[in-house]
């Protein structure tokens, strides 16, 4: 899933259970796993438990935004973190600037429990550096009691009449690409020219956003302080069972869509401890603890099996197959372009 401009840094510890014949980590290994990961999106009972099998402590550092990711690891000395939960595009980035480790598939059994669909990706071919986590799309939440308009598209929250009242993902690529989408462009648009039209269009929907939020957006939908969002399909699934006036839609123009991956940054100090979390969460159990508390989109077919009605038929928490296929997936774009769009967001939020 996710998934974005302030960092929130919160460090979980939770209480180490040493068990024998567990220690099998390599030489740097030290009985620590120092994880960033997104926020409000991997169970912490999923996290205790893998604690509580292997007896290593793991640390979590939280972020909003792939930017946020990208900016702190760059900041940080080599070895910071050890494990860490990129979207597609900062996949490709990563491996582009040789920022990732390759994975030992030999450590990863529980790969077997990803459904082919979901691998070989073209930001990563061969998963030799990533697997998938959980996925979905940017989408559009209406409270109908507080929306007298059918709303449809990307192209309707620009109307003047919803102003202030939107709440939309705080990230640059989510909302410049919904803006470019609902002008019939690609959200990986790279012309000048094309870009100055999208940001006329971004200018206008200055008026109608509320708040910017990555982290937990479906608080302003379920409170009402919003009567719209552009926010992750999860959290308008959670939104939707706090309070049964929102609704989803899914965007006429095809949606934004994401795919979460697990992956190693480059020099690691504890390899084999990460190799272990992820073949952890690789697992059908874990896969289960995580979309249960989080429900986004599935890449494991065993946790599949394990779920019940209320997910799979659930359209806000399993996507369907029909959405992913007419949606977008963003790209990684090069860095003069990658300036374009960041002075497009500074002026959006100025």
């Amino acid at each position: 899933m996710k998934k974005k401009v302030m960092s929130l840094l919160l460090a979980v510890t939770v209480s180490m259970l040493m068990l024998s014949g567990c220690g099998n980590a390599g030489k740097t290994d030290n009985g620590e796993l120092n994880v960033f990961i997104w926020t409000e999106y991997v169970s912490e009972g999923a996290i205790a438990d893998f604690q509580d099998q292997y007896g290593i402590k793991v640390n979590v550092s939280t972020y909003s935004s792939n930017e946020d990711m990208l900016s702190k690891l760059k900041s940080e000395s080599e070895g910071a973190y050890d494990v860490l939960l990129p979207s597609d595009y900062a996949v490709e980035y990563l491996v582009a600037q040789d920022k990732l480790e390759k994975l030992d598939r030999e450590e990863l059994p529980n790969l077997k429990n990803i459904d082919d669909s979901y691998l070989d990706p073209s930001y990563d071919p061969g998963n030799l550096y990533s697997v998938p986590y959980e996925g979905g799309v940017a989408c559009i939440a209406v409270n109908t009691s507080k929306v007298d308009r059918e709303i449809t598209s990307y192209d309707d929250l620009f109307d003047p009449a919803l102003e202030g009242q939107i709440v939309v993902l705080d990230d640059t690529r989510a909302v410049i690409g919904m803006t470019a989408r609902s002008m019939g462009y690609s959200m990986n648009e790279t012309d000048r020219t094309v870009l100055s039209e999208i940001q006329e269009k971004l200018m206008s929907l200055k008026q109608n956003v509320r708040l910017y939020d990555s982290d937990s957006p479906k608080s302003a939908l379920i409170s009402g302080d919003c009567a719209v969002g552009m926010v992750w399909s999860a959290e308008i699934a959670m939104a939707m069972e706090e309070n049964p006036d929102i609704e989803i839609v899914y965007p006429s123009e095809g949606a934004y869509v994401f795919l979460d991956n697990w992956v190693v940054p480059k020099g690691a100090r504890n390899y084999d401890n990460a190799m272990k979390f992820i073949n952890y969460m690789l697992s059908a159990d874990a896969a289960k603890e995580n979309i249960s508390e989080f429900p986004y989109l599935c890449p494991n077919k065993k946790a599949l099996e394990l779920m019940g009605d209320d997910y799979v038929s659930n359209q806000a928490k399993n996507v369907p197959a029909e959405v992913i296929k007419n949606g977008e997936f963003v790209k990684y774009l090069d860095a003069d372009t990658l300036a374009v769009y960041d002075e497009m967001w500074t002026k959006l939020k100025e």
